[in-house]
């Protein structure tokens, strides 16, 4: 059984596509962790690029300028194990994420494709267009569904060595008892605005993409690595400024003033909060840790991709031995 020259959503059962989405997930997530935690800190910094590069700003927080810098800073200040702050949330994320993903994916385009005859359509829907709903759909869902371990990733990302929550157990039980239910879904209104257009672009440039790549033969890599990188990075920058907002708003709360960053502007909503970073830190505000998550979303994207076929292709082997034996 073989992905090349197949649509990945029409390949294996729902448990083995569940299966190698969230295989992809966990291995994904573990590679890009350092390069998160680095766009995370970028992204909560309000300090204007143009300032020089120094330790501490007015407010005892860490003042980064570059991908490497920060690297470097994380390192020397918080160890080897700062660049894996918030993993455990992470990988559960992104294992989650992994799976609900590909399996609404999958599932949202069967559900065209049955409704299209019904809708009295001839023609199917046009392959981009089919992917971009299903896409759009698909992230969604899973956004929803995941969304209280992302607030969670984030925060942990974002605390120092003045920890703000000592244990996921006790971060859980905080923003409970502080913050209440709504806490675990802050900046949820434009993290939907954001995925939704992200998933849909990415799904249909890979889909569009992965066909003429489907034979390319490079080391370490595939078609569907190569597709999945062009689609993410295409993908990412249109939708950036929402996912700094989002970055922005998770962190808001009775702890804002303790993470690394102590100096982070209190926002009231989406909106607001693009209205204070236009006003104080202009449009390049907005971008703020961009090359860094593009740097990590070519290698998040592509052993995602490559992991989630190679994953299918050993679930679908493995049920047709079962098979077999029965």
């Amino acid at each position: 059984m073989s992905l090349k020259g197949d649509s990945l959503k029409d390949e294996g059962s729902r448990l083995q596509v569940t299966a190698a989405g969230a295989t992809a997930g966990l291995i994904a997530r573990f590679v890009i962790a350092p390069l998160d935690v680095v766009k995370i800190r970028l992204q909560l910094q309000t300090h204007s690029l143009s300032d020089p590069l120094s330790h501490h700003n007015l407010h005892g927080g860490p003042i980064y300028k570059g991908t490497l810098p920060t690297l470097r800073h994380i390192l020397r200040s918080e160890g080897l194990t700062g660049l894996w702050k918030g993993n455990v949330p992470a990988e559960l994320l992104y294992v989650c994420y992994g799976a609900a993903q590909f399996t609404a994916y999958r599932g949202t385009t069967a559900l065209l494709r049955a409704a299209a005859p019904a809708a009295g359509w001839d023609e199917p829907l046009p392959q981009a267009v089919e992917s971009f709903i299903a896409g759009a759909a698909a992230g969604a869902g899973a956004t929803v569904v995941t969304y209280p371990l992302d607030l969670l990733r984030t925060r942990f990302a974002a605390q120092g060595n003045d920890r703000v929550y000592t244990s996921l157990r006790l971060a859980i039980t905080q923003i409970a008892r502080d913050e209440g239910p709504r806490g675990f879904f802050r900046g949820l209104g434009p993290g939907l605005a954001q995925i939704i257009p992200y998933m849909g672009v990415f799904f249909a440039v890979y889909e569009t993409l992965r066909p003429h790549l489907a034979n390319l033969d490079l080391p370490l890599s595939s078609g569907g690595a190569v597709a999945g990188t062009l689609a993410s990075v295409t993908a990412k920058t249109g939708t950036f400024p929402l996912d700094l907002v989002r970055k922005r708003i998770q962190v808001q709360g009775p702890t804002r003033g303790r993470y690394v960053h102590k100096n982070i502007p209190e926002y009231r909503g989406a909106v607001g909060a693009v209205g204070t970073i236009l006003r104080n830190e202009g449009v390049r505000g907005l971008y703020r840790g961009l090359t860094v998550s593009l740097m990590k979303a070519a290698p998040a994207s592509a052993v995602t991709m490559w992991t989630y076929e190679h994953a299918l292709m050993f679930y679908s082997r493995l049920g047709e031995r079962r098979e077999e034996r029965l």
